[in-house]
């Protein structure tokens, strides 16, 4: 199964059980540095995060290899005429439609593909900020069922933005997340 069925299969089944899509927690914690522009939302899901920054002012551009998920968004934005633009790509193969363009603001949470770490760098404006969360490595007993290639290593996220001002880090061993909001000092 590729991966595009993969998550296909995912949010099929988020859908039929009628799991409505939430923002991040710690995305929400960040409020008073969210003042709008444009926004890019990668690995979008079934949208939570699209919907909470398009409610504040942003006009967001989201992005998901699942069709599934990108068809949902699309709907749901249509139906509460939110400003979001939806694109269908893996970002595996198809970085491109990442580029060309500057955000204020790039989330990207539970996907993990560190190639992209560049890219998020050049895509985000100076004083943009980036907000990233997803599993890390540890010794809890958490997400057993993420290979480790998709985790990050203990302060992986640190060391990659040490450069940038953060405002934001936590490494949740209990729920084995890392977190980071960050903003491009350049």
């Amino acid at each position: 199964m590729d991966s595009q069925e993969k998550w296909n299969l995912k949010y099929k089944d988020r859908l039929t059980k009628k799991i409505q899509p939430e923002p991040n927690t710690r995305l929400l914690m960040q409020s008073g540095y969210l003042n709008g522009g444009e926004a890019l939302d990668i690995a979008c899901g079934l949208g939570g995060n699209s919907y909470y920054l398009a409610e504040i002012g942003y006009e967001v551009t989201a992005i998901d290899i699942s069709d599934v998920a990108v068809d949902y968004v699309q709907e749901q934005a249509a139906g509460k005429k939110l400003n979001i633009t939806v694109k269908n790509a893996d970002l595996t193969k198809e970085t491109p439609v990442l580029t060309g363009r500057k955000y204020e603001l790039a989330v990207l949470t539970y996907y993990l593909d560190r190639s992209l770490f560049p890219l998020m760098k050049e895509v985000i404006k100076a004083d943009g900020y980036l907000f990233m969360e997803t599993f890390f490595q540890n010794g809890a007993s958490g997400n057993q069922n993420v290979s480790n290639r998709y985790k990050l290593e203990s302060n992986e996220l640190l060391k990659e933005f040490g450069d940038w001002r953060v405002l934001y880090f936590e490494e949740n061993e209990q729920e084995g997340r890392q977190t980071i909001f960050c903003q491009n000092q350049r």
